[in-house]
C-alpha cells in the first residue's frame, strides 16, 4: 500500500504493540492479519489521512475510550477502525486492553448472524433489456442470486437515466459470460 509507506515508522509500532498479543500472525488480502485459532482478530495500516487498527468482530467491543468507528455505516456489520492521526495517539495499553478483549469475543464465539438474502426488483432499464434478448435472460437467470443483486444494486445507484443506460450497456457482456460485476475482486 502507496499510504503505508507515508505511516511506516507509526506501524512499525502498531505492528511492534499487536506482536505482543497471544495471536498467530497470516498475510490475508496483502495485509497482516493477527488470528486466533484461525479466526481474524486485528488487522492494521495506512491511508491517506490517518493510520488504524481494525477489530474484525469490533462490533462487540465494549470500548470503554470511544475510540471505534465504522467505516461504511449502513454496510459494515461487525468490523471497527481505531484511527489515528499521529503517533501521539498511540497507547499501547489500551490498544492491548481492545486487543484482549476482542480474543476474548472470538473465544465467545461471538458473530453477527448474516441478514436472509431478499432477492431486489430487477431496475425497470435491466428487466427492458432482458426481455430484448432471449440469450441475455437464460445467462442472467443462471447467476447466482448474489451476483443477480450486485448487478441490481449497480443499476439503482446511478442517478441519471443516461448513466443507468451505460451501465446496462457495460454489464451485458459479463452477464453473458456468467461473470458477478465484482468476481475480478474475489
Amino acid at each position: 500500500m502507496q499510504n503505508d509507506i507515508v505511516w511506516s515508522e507509526e506501524l512499525r509500532v502498531v505492528a511492534n504493540i499487536l506482536n505482543k498479543a497471544p495471536l498467530e500472525k497470516a498475510i490475508k488480502w496483502g495485509a497482516q492479519v493477527f488470528t486466533y485459532e484461525g479466526r481474524n482478530v486485528v488487522s492494521y495500516g495506512g491511508f491517506k489521512n490517518y493510520f488504524t487498527i481494525w477489530f474484525y468482530n469490533g462490533v462487540f467491543l465494549k470500548d470503554p475510550y470511544q475510540v471505534l468507528v465504522n467505516a461504511q455505516e449502513g454496510k459494515t456489520k461487525s468490523l471497527r477502525q481505531w484511527r489515528f492521526g499521529s503517533m501521539a495517539e498511540v497507547d499501547e495499553n489500551r490498544i492491548l486492553e481492545y486487543v484482549l478483549e476482542a480474543i476474548e469475543i472470538e473465544k465467545q464465539g461471538l458473530k453477527i448472524i448474516p441478514e436472509k438474502f431478499a432477492p431486489m426488483p430487477l431496475p425497470a432499464i435491466l428487466e427492458d433489456e432482458l426481455q430484448r434478448g432471449a440469450s441475455l435472460r437464460a445467462a442472467y437467470k443462471n447467476l447466482t442470486p448474489g451476483k443477480q443483486k450486485e448487478y441490481c444494486i449497480y443499476i439503482q445507484e446511478a442517478k441519471q437515466e443516461n448513466t443507468k443506460a451505460k451501465r446496462v450497456q457495460k454489464i451485458k457482456p459479463m452477464i453473458l459470460q456468467g461473470l458477478g460485476l465484482n468476481d475480478k475482486y474475489k
